[in-house]
């Protein structure tokens, strides 16, 4: 199984494209898709993200994310649900089921950024998933460095191992 897109920038992400910010989304859809790991079920996320900013861009009145209600609850709860059972359906690809969860983590987080949508604690939560976004990608820097040494060390082990001839 692969890694899934790091739920910090998709939260983030998420935070920009409900308050319109596109330019900063855009940044943030440009590191997801730099660390996200290439498989089908990443690529459908990516594509739902990439889609939600489209439309939140162009305002469309005919799709589904303009036309949500942000203060029914209720709904989003519902949507959320459907959603992931989508993702838990077997009849759908790997794709789709990315796809679908990008739009699952969208509706369990848009309840939350409504609660508090001017309030100061709306700016520490924007400033703590900054300080959490800059944590991730100084792991991910070491943890890429750390890999590398890995790689390193088990390439000499295999060159050693077929310097020797067989017995």
């Amino acid at each position: 199984m692969t890694k899934p897109v790091p739920k910090v920038y998709s939260t983030r992400f998420f935070q920009l494209i409900t308050t319109r910010q596109f330019a900063e989304a855009e940044r943030i859809l440009e590191r997801i898709k730099q660390k996200m790991h290439p498989s089908d079920r990443n690529r459908g996320y990516f594509q739902a993200l990439y889609g939600m900013l489209l439309t939140m861009k162009n305002s469309d009145r005919y799709a589904f994310l303009p036309t949500l209600d942000l203060t029914d609850k209720k709904q989003l709860k519902n949507h959320r649900k459907e959603f992931l059972s989508h993702v838990e359906r077997r009849l759908h690809d790997e794709y789709d089921r990315g796809y679908f969860e990008a739009w699952a983590d969208y509706m369990k987080i848009l309840p939350k950024m409504e609660a508090t949508p001017s309030t100061g604690n709306s700016r520490n939560a924007v400033k703590q998933i900054e300080q959490a976004i800059e944590e991730t990608e100084s792991k991910n820097e070491t943890k890429s460095a750390e890999d590398e040494r890995e790689e390193k060390t088990a390439r000499n082990h295999q060159s050693l191992l077929l310097d020797y001839p067989p017995a």
